[in-house]
């Protein structure tokens, strides 16, 4: 047994001292607001997706193996609008990215790939979600983690593994040593204290949610004010459905005192897991933002960390054709910032290799120009999916405001065409009136915007009289977003 080594690091001298690298300002949750900026005072939005450290565009950091083709990728997502990437610390779909081997000690060469990953995102202006575990493939294959009990880890089975003491100390030692070596770079954008928080973690039961984030967030929050004198943001992520099968998780996941910000992973049997179409999965995603904001406290920032077609990519062995993924993709991350969530969302790739097409590379740069129409930190959105009335019928329509802003986004549901699977770049043109409640009477710019193409359409004036703002789209082919400005007096 190895139960002693648990709080014990890797000889000093198989890990080298940390590389001083370029810092980036570190982010915080708007005081105004339900969005994110940096420490001096300037918007920030994650745009972004899941990556992995054993994927084709970040495998080359491993034993410094190619860090030119890593760098060179983490340029282009910066050139593409990209602000963040939610990283696990270790994959443990193979036995060569553990974090910890044995448990307690870390591994000389992932601390090694963790330091050029931090050096080339602050390059590179880009952030980290950070989560300290891969939940799923620990889950998978338990047998071979270090955490075993049998392995001389700290833990006698996967369904004690936030119950157990000794797991937990051993969690909070690696929690320790991240804060120690990374924990001082704005390169670290947030913490998801846990991936996907699951009653299986602990005996089946969601009773101990609250205490074990509790734990988990107390540790790394007190040891980053005494080392640095600030904390990065911290949340807990959750497989979206445990809600509905449990939600008394709710209370941990969107209001949690200690959180500074929820998170959830979209996943729909009948939608988003298994799209028949891009429209429906869009629809969907406006859905479970709005029930998740009215689960949130109103200034929380909240947004998707994980969705993709994972039923049909992983059960079905199916992976979709380019065309149809990259409208998938676009359609569900307007669908998603239109709603009131921070950003897009963040895709798992579920693709054979895991990798974004480039059609959704472009749409994240497209969304990122939009973003310059609002401003954020002072945007105390509410949800009107269900409240923005439209003259056509044939519009889905979503849409956040408060009584200074609005960003709305239509979709046509009538356009499908192939087999009433993707969108008809050709159909008829519609022209839609859209009414806005609940802004304040006065004058508003609106501009339009091609999501296809990442350009403005028009650009015009109107006044809002009665609590309601109205205005008229001119031929939509297929949909459109609009951001909804006051104009100071």
């Amino acid at each position: 047994m190895r139960q002693a080594s648990l709080l014990k690091p890797a000889p000093a001298s198989k890990i080298h001292p940390l590389p001083v690298t370029a810092s980036l300002p570190w982010v915080q949750v708007a005081p105004d607001a339900p969005y994110f900026i940096t420490e001096d005072g300037q918007p920030w939005t994650p745009i972004g997706q899941n990556d992995a450290i054993t994927w084709p565009e970040l495998e080359g950091l491993f034993r410094r193996k190619d860090l030119q083709a890593v760098e060179e990728y983490l340029a282009y997502l910066a050139e593409h609008g990209v602000t963040c990437l939610r990283l696990m610390l270790e994959y443990a779909q193979v036995k060569h990215r553990y974090f910890e081997k044995p448990a307690g000690t870390f591994n000389p060469r992932m601390v090694q790939l963790w330091d050029d990953l931090f050096a080339l995102c602050a390059k590179y202006g880009l952030r980290i979600l950070l989560t300290p575990y891969d939940t799923f493939w620990m889950w998978l294959k338990w047998k071979y983690h270090p955490y075993n009990k049998q392995l001389g880890g700290p833990c006698a089975g996967r369904g004690q593994w936030l119950l157990c003491p000794d797991t937990m100390k051993a969690i909070k030692a690696r929690l320790t040593f991240v804060i120690e070596r990374w924990g001082g770079s704005g390169v670290l954008f947030a913490w998801d204290l846990w991936n996907e928080m699951h009653p299986a973690h602990m005996g089946n039961s969601s009773a101990g949610f609250a205490a074990a984030a509790t734990e988990l967030s107390q540790h790394v929050r007190d040891l980053e004010l005494r080392l640095y004198g600030r904390s990065h943001p911290q949340t807990v992520s959750i497989f979206g459905p445990i809600l509905h099968t449990h939600p008394d998780t709710a209370d941990t996941i969107f209001r949690h005192p200690l959180l500074d910000f929820a998170n959830t992973h979209f996943y729909d049997a009948k939608t988003i897991d298994y799209p028949k179409n891009t429209v429906d999965s869009a629809i969907k995603v406006g859905e479970l933002v709005r029930e998740a904001l009215e689960h949130a406290p109103e200034n929380r920032p909240f947004f998707d960390s994980e969705h993709g077609p994972i039923h049909l990519f992983k059960d079905k062995k199916h992976t979709l054709a380019p065309e149809f993924d990259d409208e998938y993709f676009r359609h569900i991350q307007w669908a998603h910032l239109a709603s009131g969530a921070a950003g897009g969302g963040m895709r798992w790739p579920n693709r054979h290799p895991h990798t974004l097409t480039p059609g959704m590379r472009v749409a994240q740069k497209n969304m990122a120009g939009f973003l310059n129409l609002i401003h954020w930190p002072t945007f105390r959105r509410k949800n009107l999916n269900q409240e923005i009335k439209l003259s056509q019928p044939a519009f889905a329509v979503f849409g956040c405001a408060d009584d200074q802003q609005a960003v709305v986004w239509l979709l046509r549901t009538d356009a499908l065409y192939q087999r009433k699977r993707l969108m008809n770049p050709e159909a008829s043109p519609l022209s839609v009136e859209v009414q806005i409640p609940g802004l304040r009477d006065g004058h508003f710019q609106i501009t339009t915007w091609n999501t296809l193409e990442g350009v403005m359409r028009e650009q015009f004036q109107v006044e809002a009289q009665h609590g309601i703002c109205r205005f008229t789209v001119p031929e939509v082919r297929t949909d459109v977003a609009i951001a909804v400005v006051k104009v100071s007096a």
